[in-house]
């Protein structure tokens, strides 16, 4: 097998793709300011302040953001994710933190090592658009979390509009090859509730992103970015106008965060 440029390279599950993709990247997951901050996590750490779970998963834990806000709040927090690489970024920042309750564990969020009822609250932010499927990974979220707990899931959120959807779906596959999905708010109520959670609550919000750190942070390849700025360049107004398209290709998305409860 070869890549685009015709060097050859190892086969690849999609699992291994994102380890390739995000390990190498993990410090600047870490330092990313976009991760780092957002009224979806000061309202996660409102939510904390009041459960003060004893037991919290940090699901797709990336650059470890979560686990960094939650663990004021939280006895002990797991932050799991696919790449060692960003664990052990992690583990770093938890220690330079003085977050001694942060503990890393490595897989895939469509099989989690964990028995039954093993944590409290179950946190996920901007990780599921990467999972092989998002209605697994539910499943398996439904299944470790405590009968009286609660389960918080954030993420980008697709337009419920093909003409958005398909604008969003394509930018986002050319800066990444491994994203999968950005799922729409209306999708991922269906899954959770087919997953055995009831929604209880659904917040929308708007994230301004920053073009050139947008593809920096994943290190996007050139051509790859001349296609997302040819795609913009190209795009119709009613596109233009709902990701805000500003000259130097920076844009606005939704994002979603759903508060889950067991049913």
């Amino acid at each position: 097998m070869t890549d685009p440029q015709g060097a050859p390279r190892p086969d690849l599950t999609h699992e291994a793709h994102v380890v390739r993709r995000f390990g190498a990247q993990a410090q600047a997951y870490v330092e990313s300011a976009v991760h780092a901050q957002g009224a979806d996590l000061e309202a996660l750490c409102a939510l904390l302040a009041e459960a003060r779970p004893a037991r919290l998963l940090d699901l797709g834990c990336g650059g470890g953001h979560v686990s960094f806000a939650a663990a004021p709040f939280c006895g002990q927090v797991t932050a799991y994710d696919l790449s060692g690489e960003m664990l052990e970024a992690v583990t770093a920042e938890a220690g330079r933190r003085g977050l001694a309750n942060i503990a890393t564990r490595q897989g895939s969020a469509a099989q989690l090592p964990f028995i039954d009822a093993s944590f409290d609250m179950v946190v996920s932010r901007y990780s599921a658009h990467h999972w092989r499927s998002l209605a697994a990974g539910l499943v398996e979220a439904r299944r470790v979390l405590g009968p009286l707990g609660r389960a918080v899931f954030m993420d980008v959120a697709a337009p419920e509009t093909a003409l958005e959807d398909t604008f969003l779906q394509s930018i986002e596959l050319l800066r990444d090859p491994s994203h999968v999905r950005d799922y729409a708010p209306l999708e991922w109520i269906r899954l959770a509730q087919q997953a055995g959670f009831h929604v209880s609550e659904v917040q929308q919000r708007r994230l301004r992103l920053d073009f050139a750190p947008w593809v920096a942070r994943i290190r996007t390849p050139e051509r790859h970015v001349d296609a997302i700025r040819s795609l913009q360049a190209s795009a119709s107004d009613e596109v233009r106008a709902y990701f805000e398209l500003a000259p130097d290709g920076s844009f606005t998305v939704d994002t979603v965060t759903l508060l889950l409860d067991p049913v």
